[in-house]
């Protein structure tokens, strides 16, 4: 069965407003990604700057890294909105542009990890097929769907209206987690997650172009992306298997194409058939592959230089702009009721990464606090026993 409502595909075109988003995308996008290689490339330094130098060169290396993955989530998002949307480039084929992603990031997954061996797949323990059936697979088929039904929703709902919904993602986090018991359940945290969901419905409210078709994919979406965060947490780091985006994309991404394949030859396959006279365009299609694949590696890049909450907290300067930039430059209508709608759900989401930041703080100070105790313990004991030693000699 489809889940996509029948769509008039007309010959296909660039209109003017398409035209006037992707000339200086591909500009900017080559730019950053040759800024983005040149800091995965920079040799190490043979001698160690003074600490106060190297402190600064951290933090602007960090803003950095910041400014690169919020510059290629970005871009990917309009990008995909560009291809689907009926009025840009008009392609509303989102599970095919998804298996063109999956295709492309599994071919270079497996240059850098089996042919370049730049990337090391995780050896403890080792991926067996048992272990790749049992955990990696009902992940992939939740990012699949994931990803399909995102997609999906760039075709009937506008890209500000769709990052306020992306809003509801701790909300169904924290809901899943409760259910899977990986979560305890708080009053406070339960509270938090009923005033960003009530600011999402006041956005909803709002929303000048509003297709409930368009949101309950999008909120199916959020649905299936907390559900594989939750399922990551159980089926792999509970078992001290250690995934970064880039051997997540090599085990991950060849089994969502796989998934995708079956709904494809029933839902899409029939009407690219119809419409045998397109011809995609190559470099629409490989340099938006290219920014899927460079996003991987921008968060490869962050959280490994700084930590899974900075990413979090860009990820909320990321959706400011992005609703920006759909208000300013694709002239989205973005109401009153909209902004302030998102304004409550704002502050929930600002809150709830307040609370992750503090308990991560506190567990840290935990840990410092029984390396220490740890430490004073193994000099009493060395003290003890050279009293020990000094008394029978």
């Amino acid at each position: 069965m489809s889940i996509q409502r029948p769509l008039h595909l007309p010959p296909h075109q660039i209109p003017r407003l398409g035209t006037q988003i992707h000339s200086p995308l591909y500009f900017f996008f080559f730019v950053f990604v040759f800024v983005f290689v040149s800091l995965l490339l920079l040799p190490p330094q043979p001698h160690p700057p003074h600490p106060q130098i190297r402190s600064r060169v951290r933090v602007l290396l960090s803003y950095a890294y910041v400014g690169i993955w919020i510059f290629l989530s970005f871009t990917v998002i309009v990008y995909n909105k560009y291809i689907l949307d009926p009025k840009m480039y008009n392609w509303p084929f989102p599970i095919s542009l998804t298996m063109v992603h999956m295709s492309f990031c599994s071919s270079l997954a497996f240059a850098l990890v089996r042919v370049l061996r730049l990337v090391d797949p995780p050896s403890s323990p080792p991926m067996t097929r048992a272990l790749y059936v049992s955990s990696v697979v009902p992940i992939g088929a939740l990012y699949s769907l994931s990803l399909w039904f995102s997609n999906s929703a760039y075709i009937y709902l506008s890209v500000s209206f769709i990052q306020m919904l992306k809003a509801l993602m701790p909300v169904a986090v924290y809901s899943i987690s409760v259910l899977f018991k990986k979560e305890t359940f708080r009053t406070s945290s339960m509270a938090n997650m009923l005033s960003i969901s009530f600011g999402v419905a006041i956005a909803a409210y709002g929303e000048a172009r509003f297709d409930g078709w368009g949101v309950a994919l999008q909120l199916a979406a959020v649905a299936f992306e907390a559900t594989r965060l939750v399922l990551i947490q159980i089926l792999l780091t509970s078992k001290g298997i250690s995934l970064n985006p880039i051997t997540s994309l090599y085990y991950v991404a060849p089994c969502c194409l796989a998934f995708l394949l079956v709904p494809w030859c029933f839902v899409e396959l029939p009407v690219l058939r119809a419409s045998s006279s397109f011809r995609p365009d190559l470099l629409v299609f490989g340099t938006n592959s290219l920014c899927a694949f460079a996003l991987n590696l921008a968060v490869f890049l962050l959280v490994g230089k700084t930590s899974a909450l900075t990413m979090n907290v860009a990820g909320v300067v990321k959706d400011w702009l992005l609703i920006a930039f759909s208000w300013s430059v694709i002239k989205d209508t973005v109401t009153p009721v909209n902004l302030f709608g998102y304004a409550i759900a704002f502050l929930g989401v600002a809150y709830y990464n307040h609370v992750k930041l503090q308990a991560l703080k506190a567990k840290e100070a935990q840990k410092k606090a029984a390396q220490a105790d740890e430490e004073a313990g193994s000099l009493l004991q060395d003290r003890d026993g050279e009293r020990k030693n000094d008394s029978q000699a």
